[in-house]
This record gives structure tokens, C-alpha cells and sequence, in this order.
């Protein structure tokens, strides 16, 4: 279950990032889920809310928006959604071509795992003077 693993380098790099602000309370932390990164959306709810424990995240919300996949034809520049050659994946890695040429393809969309945003509280901060 790689989805801990990578929960918990999210968590560090959020919290990481919380210490360089004022921050009260998080309420939400959106993540943009790429189709082709294999990772579940129930493990990753469940490891973000064990890991969260004991945090600054505590009790905030994780919003996982999937992100599909769009290719990019070296051969006749087509740019979009992928089409599946096969249904039957090789190695868990989908073989994917051009719709339009059926030629080879560059994924440029569905393969990251990021964080988009964290919507917080920050502290209320005196003003002196």
C-alpha cells in the first residue's frame, strides 16, 4: 500500500509549508489526483486522516480532484484526451496511441500526484502603532 508512503511526504511538505505562515487552523487540502498515477482514492483518505493525527491538519479535509489523461502526437500534433490501445494493461502501465494516427503519444496530463491548494484560518495578528 504505497499510498501511506506517499500520504506522508504530502503531509510533510504541507506542514513544512503551513510553518512559514500564520496559520490558526486548515480546513482543506486539495489534491489533484492524476488517472494515471494508480494511487487509490479510499487509501488516500484513509492514510491522510491516520497521518493527520497529532498535526496541524488534524480534523481538515482532504478534496481529491481526479485529473484525466491528455497526450500530445509527436506525428500529427494532436492534442486531448487519450484513448486506451488495449484494455489489458502491461505491466500496469496502459499502452496508449494517437486517436487521430494512431501513432505513439506523449502524456502531458494524468500522471502527478499535487497538491493544488490549502484553504486555512490564519491567526488573527496585533497591529502595534
Amino acid at each position: 500500500m504505497h499510498e501511506v508512503s506517499i500520504m506522508s511526504s504530502i503531509i510533510d511538505s504541507v506542514l513544512e509549508e503551513l510553518r512559514k505562515h500564520q496559520v490558526e487552523r486548515v480546513e482543506e487540502v486539495y489534491l489533484t489526483l492524476g488517472s494515471l498515477t494508480f494511487l487509490g482514492e479510499e487509501q488516500l483518505q484513509f492514510a491522510y486522516d491516520v497521518l493527520s493525527k497529532g498535526t496541524q491538519l488534524e480534523g481538515s479535509r482532504l478534496v481529491i480532484e481526479k485529473e484525466d489523461v491528455e497526450v500530445r502526437c509527436r506525428s500529427c500534433g494532436y492534442q486531448g484526451p487519450a484513448d486506451h490501445v488495449e484494455e489489458i494493461f502491461h505491466g500496469l502501465v496502459p499502452v496508449l496511441q494517437c486517436p487521430e494516427c494512431g501513432e505513439d503519444v506523449e502524456v502531458t496530463k494524468g500522471k502527478s500526484c499535487t497538491v493544488r491548494s490549502i484553504r486555512v484560518v490564519e491567526k488573527d495578528v496585533s497591529v502595534q502603532g
